[in-house]
């Protein structure tokens, strides 16, 4: 019996040694994917460079649900045309549906494909219950302890003049870019983008134009995201989630509340939502998050780097830690989340009916019709109807994080961030270049800007703001991104 007990601890300890040395291996074996690229000699800009996007802040060109004020874009396009008088007269100009505007650059070498980098000029309203806390007015574009405030200081007023003003640059050096380069900037991104990405989709189509890449807004350099990683990491979005809103109805028979039944129609429909968020759809390493992981991961320390190296052991550990926040969570599932419910009358009416919009972001590896099926099973109650409301919208479609476009601007990056790590990534909200799938393979989603989790909170929030030397750093990118792109 002693003989067995020893043999079963030596059998024991060897499978522990050899997991072990399995671990050890595979994290060893986990190499960079880091290319080693140079700094870019330094690009001086003077502190006026940050005017013309102050000014540009101050122009409150607002997306709103039902309508725009028309009087704002029609402003801001007349101040482009003012205050950067370069680009009106080195780059023909197209207006799409009076406020979307196009540049085109021509390049010497009409045998290359063109590159399209993309912005969009309309902003988010301020909701009036918050103006209060703002440090100063939203539109004002006031600098305040070296950062520039107001809406659009990040979406996407930022990206949007920072190329101008790279142009304005190269086109003052008697630079001529060797490929075409377009810009496109939509008017109505933050409500769909249906007159103005759309309609300029729909242009380039006519024109029989396809892109070599096209970069639009979306991932950007961050700082102590990712667990055992002590640098800067830049994300390069190669994929963005979809989008579908169900609208859940409760029905069941009315009447005087002195008599209800077991439950209400709130009451199942309560019930339905209570089961959909306790049953999130699953989560995957699929895609852009594991390529993410798989350029990101070499880079931290040795315990996370076992981690991600043996997926095959950690994955549910991972998956379940990556769960707890949303951020993490939005990258690993399609999300659900609950944005608007309706139901009832009056306190002493059962209702007969009651609504709830659940809006899903949908992972590359699912799709509309995943999402409706998987509702339709986790709810399982015949008093609920399942309606898609307009306009869902599935994943964009995985670009290649090997081809010219992706190697370009990760390099571009490296140039012009110190230290920085570089991975292909998921976007979760929505972008304009979603509707550009058929004029080009390769869309890229990257914004050329370092936040905090702090400075993060302002997009679409309160004090958005984007510090001096931040909005430099852009510049510089898109500076040197047409150099590279178009030698």
């Amino acid at each position: 019996m002693k003989k067995l007990k020893r043999l079963l601890f030596t059998f024991v300890l060897l499978a522990i040694l050899v997991l072990v040395a399995v671990l050890a291996y595979n994290a060893i074996k986990f190499s960079s994917k880091q290319v080693k690229i140079d700094p870019a000699p330094d690009l001086p800009l003077n502190e006026n460079i940050t005017s013309r996007l102050t000014q540009a802040i101050q122009i409150p060109t607002i997306s709103y649900d039902t309508h725009i004020d028309t009087a704002a874009f029609v402003a801001f396009n007349q101040y482009l045309d003012s205050l950067f008088p370069v680009i009106t007269t080195q780059l023909d100009t197209h207006t799409i549906n009076g406020f979307s505007r196009i540049y085109k650059w021509h390049g010497q070498n009409t045998t290359l494909k063109p590159i399209l980098l993309m912005a969009h000029i309309d902003v988010v309203p301020v909701e009036a219950d918050t103006r209060e806390a703002w440090t100063t007015d939203p539109f004002s574009g006031k600098i305040i302890d070296g950062h520039i405030y107001g809406r659009g200081a990040i979406d996407d007023k930022l990206s949007l003049v920072g190329m101008l003003e790279a142009i304005e640059l190269l086109v003052a050096e008697e630079y001529f870019p060797n490929r075409t380069v377009y810009l496109a900037f939509g008017h109505d991104e933050e409500v769909g983008g249906t007159n103005g990405a759309v309609a300029i989709v729909e242009y380039f189509k006519n024109q029989n134009i396809q892109f070599e890449y096209i970069l639009d807004e979306g991932s950007l350099v961050t700082e102590g995201n990712m667990p055992g990683l002590d640098r800067p990491l830049g994300l390069i979005g190669i994929a963005e989630k979809g989008m579908v809103t169900l609208t859940l109805t409760a029905r069941t028979d009315g009447g005087h509340s002195s008599m209800p039944p077991a439950q209400t129609a709130i009451g199942a429909l309560s019930k339905a939502i209570a089961t959909l968020e306790a049953n999130p759809m699953p989560a995957t390493f699929a895609g852009p998050t594991q390529l993410m992981l798989d350029h990101a991961g070499p880079e931290t320390d040795f315990l996370m780097k076992m981690v991600l190296a043996n997926t095959w052991l950690f994955g549910g550990i991972l998956k379940s830690e990556l769960g707890k926040k949303n951020t993490g969570n939005a990258v690993i599932r399609t999300t659900t989340a609950v944005t608007m419910i309706d139901g009832g009358i009056k306190d002493n009416v059962l209702p007969k009916h009651a609504t709830a919009k659940v809006n899903f972001r949908i992972h590359p590896k699912n799709t509309i019709e995943d999402v409706v099926n998987y509702v339709k099973k986790t709810v399982n109650d015949d008093r609920i109807t399942i309606e898609i409301d307009p306009t869902p919208q599935n994943p964009s479609k995985i670009s290649d994080h090997k081809s010219f476009g992706f190697q370009v601007i990760q390099r571009t990056l490296q140039e012009t961030f110190t230290d920085v790590v570089v991975a292909p990534s998921l976007v979760v909200a929505a972008t304009d270049s979603r509707h550009f799938r058929d004029v080009a393979d390769n869309t890229y989603r990257f914004m050329p800007i370092q936040l905090n989790n702090e400075e993060l909170k302002g997009i679409h929030g309160t004090n958005e703001r984007i510090s001096v030397e931040n909005y430099k750093q852009a510049i510089r990118f898109y500076y040197r991104l047409i150099k590279n792109s178009c030698q």
